[in-house]
């Protein structure tokens, strides 16, 4: 059997705004194919790690590899970032994916696809308008390419949002709260298209609150609270047979 490729590595992550410590003392690893999700209370630090994880913000400490690209190493003293070139490259190992979309909401949905590969990546526009309507069938979104975001729901505007993230053949795929801006029917959509991708073996890092979803789609599962890993593990395990008391009344909590 082929060995794994850590495509994502964090190690002793710390973060604080202010007096804040938000991140305390975080690690994980991320393998090639595998879905990792991410649960917890609001302000347990879930959005500040993918944040951290995809250069929204800087670590006060510890160090970040996307595969042999080191982000940021740790000095001693604190977290010491790479140069603009080595973010640059950072950068195109990961896209990510609101909760709120973050569509331009000017552009037509073909334009808000094809906006980054042409003009960052220089792919010519044929290819990548060919791609983009192979990733729109993908997604259920047929002829939709000419429509402005506040002509589709929610749920069509968050999978046009996975679509533009794919563009970039992505090696890791970061989602945070991925459906949390959408009502339930809207929902089934949006985890359907993230359920079929990890069919595929994309690499994703999801936070969520669809407890019954991470535990049929993760493979591996995080429970964060007051800035620290509780309790992890297989996803199933984790949410069947919780080991600490903290990730039992949480998922009690959730029902």
């Amino acid at each position: 059997m082929a060995e794994s490729k850590t495509l994502l590595d964090l190690k002793h992550a710390r973060k604080s705004f202010g007096d804040n410590e938000v991140l305390k003392d975080i690690s994980l690893t991320v393998e090639e194919g595998e879905v990792l999700a991410i649960i917890g209370p609001s302000g347990g630090g879930k959005s500040t790690l993918l944040r951290c994880c995809t250069l929204l913000e800087t670590l006060d400490g510890g160090t970040l590899s996307y595969g042999d690209c080191v982000v940021a190493s740790d000095s001693g003293s604190g977290a010491v970032y790479g140069g603009k070139d080595v973010l640059q490259r950072a950068r195109t190992h990961f896209g990510l994916v609101f909760q709120n979309f973050n569509l331009f909401p000017h552009y037509t949905v073909m334009k808000n696809l094809i906006d980054a590969p042409v003009t960052v990546q220089k792919v010519p526009k044929d290819q990548a308008v060919a791609k983009a309507y192979q990733l729109l069938e993908k997604m259920g979104l047929e002829g939709k390419q000419d429509m402005v975001p506040c002509e589709l729901s929610g749920g069509q505007q968050q999978r046009v949002a996975i679509a533009r993230a794919l563009m970039l053949d992505p090696a890791v795929l970061f989602f945070d709260e991925p459906t949390s801006a959408l009502d339930p029917e809207l929902t089934k959509g949006v985890l359907k298209v993230i359920r079929d991708l990890a069919e595929e073996h994309m690499t994703m890092v999801i936070v969520t609150h669809e407890m019954k979803f991470a535990r049929d789609v993760a493979d591996h599962l995080i429970f964060m609270d007051g800035g620290v890993i509780v309790e992890q593990g297989p996803a199933a395990e984790v949410i069947d047979n919780p080991q600490h008391e903290r990730t039992r009344a949480f998922l009690l909590s959730e029902e």
